[in-house]
């Protein structure tokens, strides 16, 4: 087996100065490597990131606002990371002249040896991956997950305990799909496959489509492949790929009437029931995760455990306890018979309109950031339906207030502290408070994730 040992002292050229860039540079300079980096991204557009760079010891070698030729063919070894088009001429002439090229992720797979699950398809794969986590770690298994930006496959490798991992669970976007060798996944789920919403990197929708499959056509015959019933039967390529295939459904296979041709799980008689390897049901009585996204997502990850053998405990545990994404619809904490909910990543109207459908329950809803001059007509339906209060705080209130302000009890607050009190004060049991800003976080914290972060705090100490 090659290790990354015959890096070691290397000249590195990573290409893209972005968070996986970071992780690259600390990996590297591990291995001793000389580094230089490149962006095409003038300097002023960097200056963060390359104030961090100069802060590095030893510092890396930065080539901005172009890609130089020289640079790419000086190097042993060219890494880009997921955001950066494969078909760069820089890095196309790299390979001519058979420097090696790798993506980050493709790189990170090279070299892992362990058991792979992929997530693919166009959304829901973040959620998929760590419910499939959450439960294979009730049965005290290790397990990464990583192949986004937040955590990106590299950091895999970067682990102390990397030895003793069990299974490394790994998002592939459509993206990192166009330059992916050495990847031998056990195991991929494709929750979907949207052709609405294609990656401007991608020429057409046929190509968008094969690219997104190559994937499932890695798998071996004793692999694994999870499909979505409801949105994926239809596909004919994906009943071409000679694996064991499972398939999972929101609706009843018995009344779809295909329960003899399929094997999965599906929701029938107000029970999660799956028959791969053994009859399974799963009762569905008290949730934490909200919204048909996410239960379908949930199908989907039930659907992959079954197939890894997981006892029925576990996967119930997840089915009651998952909490889910940070600042994406998390479950936070029950408080006196009220629920809170932390969705800081909701930055839009269109996004917060979709928070509120996910709920059954009227709503104590805290909104309000930056003043971006967003739209907020057109809201008023969705707010005079789910809306029981609203507490509006940050720099857009007054402009939220006069266009929503009707639709139901409104409070405008001076700070975020001041936000939370007034929430918990007016609620009663039974009520669910949500953090839906439904604009930036960047009036008063650094990001989303800053003030997701503090609204747990300040609930904590309530």
């Amino acid at each position: 087996m090659e290790t990354m040992e015959q890096y070691r002292g290397k000249k590195v050229l990573i290409v893209g100065l972005g968070k996986t860039g970071f992780v690259l540079i600390n990996f590297f300079n591990q291995l001793d490597c000389s580094i230089k980096i490149t962006d095409i991204k003038p300097i002023f557009d960097l200056n963060k990131p390359v104030k961090r760079v100069k802060k590095i010891k030893p510092a890396p070698e930065l080539v901005l606002g172009e890609h130089r030729d020289e640079d790419f063919l000086d190097a042993d070894l060219v890494i880009y990371s997921s955001s950066v088009d494969p078909s760069l001429p820089q890095i196309e002439l790299a390979r001519e002249h058979g420097k090696e090229v790798y993506s980050e992720f493709t790189f990170a797979a090279r070299y892992c040896d362990k058991p792979i699950i992929a997530v693919c398809g166009s959304y829901g794969r973040t959620t998929i991956a760590h419910m499939i986590a959450y439960t294979l770690r009730l049965e005290k298994k290790k397990v990464f997950v990583g192949g986004m930006k937040e955590e990106p496959f590299i950091n895999f490798h970067l682990l102390p305990d990397k030895e003793e991992i069990d299974y490394v669970i790994v998002e592939v976007s459509p993206q990192q799909i166009k330059s992916l060798d050495y990847f031998k996944p056990m195991m991929v789920i494709y929750p979907n496959l949207d052709e609405i919403k294609i990656p401007p990197m991608f020429r057409s929708v046929s190509e968008y489509l094969e690219t997104c499959l190559s994937v499932g056509k890695l798998l071996k015959p004793e692999g694994y492949l999870v499909l979505n019933f409801d949105k994926l039967s239809a596909q004919a390529a994906l009943r071409d790929i000679h694996t064991q295939t499972f398939w999972y459904s929101r609706r009843s296979f018995v009344r779809l009437g295909v329960m003899n041709e399929v094997q999965g799980t599906h929701f029938h008689d107000k029970r999660i029931h799956s028959n791969i390897h053994y009859h399974s049901e799963y009762r569905v009585n008290q949730m934490r995760i909200v919204g048909t996204n996410n239960r379908e997502n949930l199908m989907a990850a039930i659907t992959a455990c079954k197939a890894l053998k997981v006892s029925d405990e576990s996967i119930q545990e997840c089915i009651y306890k998952f909490p889910g994404i940070p600042h994406r619809l998390e479950f936070v904490i029950e408080k006196n018979g009220v629920k809170f909910y932390n969705d800081a990543k909701s930055e839009t109207m269109r996004d917060l309109k979709k928070t509120l459908e996910a709920f059954k329950t009227p709503i104590i809803l805290i909104a309000g950031g930056k003043d971006s001059e967003q739209d907020y007509e057109g809201y008023a339906p969705i707010l005079r339906d789910k809306v029981r209060i609203m507490v509006l705080v940050g720099e857009c209130k007054e402009a939220m207030n006069r266009a929503m302000g009707d639709e139901a009890p409104t409070f405008l607050v001076g700070s975020f502290d001041e936000s939370i009190l007034l929430a918990y004060q007016k609620s009663r049991t039974g009520d669910t408070i949500v953090l839906c800003p439904g604009n930036e976080s960047t009036d008063v914290f650094r990001d989303y994730v800053e003030k997701g972060n503090y609204f747990k705090k300040l609930i904590y100490q309530l």
